[in-house]
């Protein structure tokens, strides 16, 4: 029997995670949310070892993993904010930093081509401090802890990581576009 399916289902649950995480982030019950998000992120990491250290990788699971972190993280930034935990100022550079990258991918297919790529180093660093952040503001609500210097510095890290992602991407695919139509020009010429 394979498993090739199993990160897919992570994908899944990490998906099914999003109402209950925001229906408890609403409702002020903090260590319960950090149990749930603790477990969404874990399942995170876990598909994405499955399927690179299996090849347990599928087009499905191509377009379930970022879908599924996407709904995740802004649907806990947009809670987190509604809640004044989590400054709105980051809640919309978070939201305008993934609308720009979908944007751009949609119209690079459109006009370029397929979008062959993969999650950027910053970017890998961006989800990381996104999602550490979260992690940090919902246990601070939860039980003090970390402090909340802490909590503030893990913003600023989410921040910058957020704006330096979103440049970094405009620059990969602008570049790239740039070369496709030369590439064009060339073979029409």
């Amino acid at each position: 029997m394979s498993l090739r399916f199993l990160p897919n289902l992570l994908c899944g649950l990490r998906i099914l995670l999003v109402y209950p995480v925001a229906v408890l982030i609403l409702r002020g019950r903090y260590p319960e949310v950090l149990v749930l998000f603790a477990i969404a992120t874990f399942t995170d990491a876990l598909d994405g070892f499955l399927a690179k250290r299996c090849g347990w990788t599928s087009e499905l699971g191509k377009m379930l993993d970022p879908l599924a972190d996407k709904l995740l993280l802004v649907t806990v930034f947009v809670c987190l904010a509604v809640v004044g935990l989590a400054p709105w100022w980051l809640t919309v550079l978070v939201i305008c930093r993934d609308l720009l990258i979908g944007g751009g991918a949609l119209t690079y297919k459109v006009l370029f081509g397929p979008v062959h790529g993969a999650p950027s180093a910053v970017s890998k660093l961006n989800t990381l401090c996104q999602i550490l952040f979260c992690l940090a503001t919902v246990a601070h609500a939860a039980y003090g802890a970390p402090g909340a210097p802490a909590v503030v510095v893990l913003g600023a890290l989410a921040a910058v990581t957020t704006a330096v992602s979103g440049i970094d991407y405009t620059l990969i695919y602008s570049r790239r576009a740039a070369a496709v139509s030369r590439a064009r020009a060339a073979q029409g010429a």
